[in-house]
């Protein structure tokens, strides 16, 4: 476990160093791209990104198939099936990337004729700038077999080089953009449109030279099973997407019918301020994945549960470090941050960030289960949960129900009985243990949670808001923290983080 453990943590040291520079380097090139276009091109950029954003989903579930089979393959050592797979993979993605080109076409005559508000001066740049994106979102859906393949292999250094490479492409073309005579917005279309272009030749490039399975001859690696499989698993990978975007989306409109669009700005600030708190826990679990896939796809199940469990709990830790401090402080960092902000706002930071600290515990459950490849029942359960929480809803606030009563009734829905589901398909299916998984997990992570959270709300009590208090509550809630991991993790996980630290510690010294 420690030569796996110590890929997984390197991996997710050189996500972390291409989160750094990507993250930096974007919002510089958003202030130049702002600056550049104006406020209102800008806006019709987005506006149009934001059209074609809505297929995206569909995307999202055939790259989820493709790498579960590659990893799965990588995983039994069986390199002719990957061929398989990956000419298949091609194909399919060539022709979901024609598809959705074509879907986006036919759409665009209905959005550029009543749908979007776009001045009339600006719709034939509006325009091209449409046509640049359906040429970057097909680059883009065919890049993704050789994404998955990258992924099997762990090879998250040369993945972030490529992510680093492509941000400072998005540079470049922002100081194009300042610098250039012609019509900007369109200039910016068009280099952006170009930037997926460059990213499949690099990767394409780097994956034929290194990867033997990564050999286009669709007619000679054709498998009608294994195409049906891929597609099944696509599918119901489908089902399960559409179901949080239409849950989520629709919550959101719900509670703009009933309640006005402040309450919508309190949410999306909640979930603004916890995409950025994810960050960490993500990068890990993205490194994490391609392990738990390969350990099943070598019938090591026992390992995969082993790995999982590993995972939730460092999940958990990554994000607690973060969000627990800025629950307690939550009135103050948003006054850092914006000043001004919505009423309820503190209130819906606080659901969101206990929400997503919940789902933490059994994220990694999802990855196993989807390793096994048998997901039809648990997306068709999960797509029926995700759309419950809009009747619910409804019925709550016309009966005149405060706006806090949006996240219980959603964590209750989409949280606690997803959990369950999950909790009950990992037993049927990966011959989980729940009691082990209660004993190991849920509960541990509940006590160091409330434990953490009293220590800083007395810390809070005791002195005056303001920076001083929020850097002394980092402070303790880290050390308390700290602690409980100490009770959280087993001998053996805290074997492993004190050999990381120390061959950290003499590589610096």
């Amino acid at each position: 476990m420690s030569q796996t453990a110590n890929r997984v943590i390197k991996n997710t040291g050189y996500l972390y160093m291409k989160m750094a520079i990507t993250m930096f380097v974007s919002l510089y090139t958003t202030r130049l791209i702002l600056n550049s276009l104006g406020a209102s091109d800008f806006g019709i950029y987005n506006i149009v990104g934001g059209a074609i954003a809505m297929l995206g989903f569909l995307n999202v579930a055939m790259a989820s198939a493709t790498q579960r089979f590659m990893s799965y393959s990588e995983g039994e050592g069986n390199k002719k099936k990957q061929k398989y797979i990956f000419n298949i993979s091609c194909v399919l993605h060539f022709v979901i990337s024609i598809i959705i080109a074509i879907v986006l076409l036919v759409a665009g005559c209905f959005f550029f004729h009543g749908i979007l508000k776009i001045p009339e001066n600006r719709i034939s740049a509006a325009q091209v700038v449409y046509c640049s994106l359906i040429v970057s979102t097909v680059f883009t859906v065919m890049n993704v077999p050789y994404d998955a393949v990258m992924n099997a292999h762990e090879n998250m250094r040369y993945y972030a080089i490529v992510g680093v490479i492509e941000s400072l492409l998005k540079l470049a073309v922002a100081f194009a953009c300042v610098y250039t005579s012609e019509d900007k917005l369109i200039v910016y279309g068009m280099l952006m449109a170009a930037i997926p272009l460059v990213t499949l030749t690099i990767m394409k490039i780097y994956c034929h030279r290194h990867y033997e399975e990564c050999v286009i001859k669709p007619r000679k690696y054709y498998d009608k099973k294994l195409m049906h499989e891929m597609t099944s698993f696509a599918c119901w990978s489908l089902a399960g997407s559409m179901g949080g975007i239409l849950g989520n989306y629709g919550n959101g409109i719900v509670l703009n019918s009933f309640l006005g669009t402040i309450l919508n700005a309190a949410l999306g600030i909640a979930n603004q301020l916890n995409g950025m708190l994810m960050v960490f826990s993500n990068s890990m679990l993205k490194a994490l994945a391609p392990v738990i896939v390969k350990t099943e796809g070598g019938g090591e199940h026992e390992k995969m549960l082993e790995y999982s469990f590993t995972g939730g709990k460092f999940s958990f830790l990554l994000f607690a470090f973060f969000c627990l401090p800025c629950f307690v402080e939550t009135p103050y960092i948003l006054k850092l941050w914006l000043k001004e902000y919505p009423d309820w706002t503190v209130v819906f930071v606080r659901f969101q960030i206990v929400r997503t600290l919940m789902e933490q515990t059994y994220i990694t459950l999802g990855t196993s289960l989807n390793a096994t490849g048998k997901i039809k029942q648990t997306n068709l359960f999960s797509f029926v949960l995700n759309l419950l929480p809009l009747l619910l809803l409804s019925i709550a606030f016309w009966m005149g129900a405060s706006p806090w009563w949006y996240y219980p009734i959603v964590i209750f829905c989409m949280v606690v009985l997803s959990a369950a589901s999950i909790i009950y398909y990992c037993n049927k299916l990966c011959n989980l243990n729940i009691w082990q998984y209660f004993k190991a997990i849920l509960i541990p992570c509940l006590i160091v949670s409330v434990i953490v959270l009293t220590i800083g709300f007395t810390v809070s009590l005791a002195l005056s808001q303001g920076m001083i208090r929020l850097l002394v509550n980092m402070a303790v809630m880290s050390v308390a923290l700290m602690i409980g991991a100490c009770w959280l993790l087993s001998s053996k996980e805290r074997q492993l983080i004190t050999s990381v630290v120390l061959k950290m510690y003499h590589k610096i010294v």
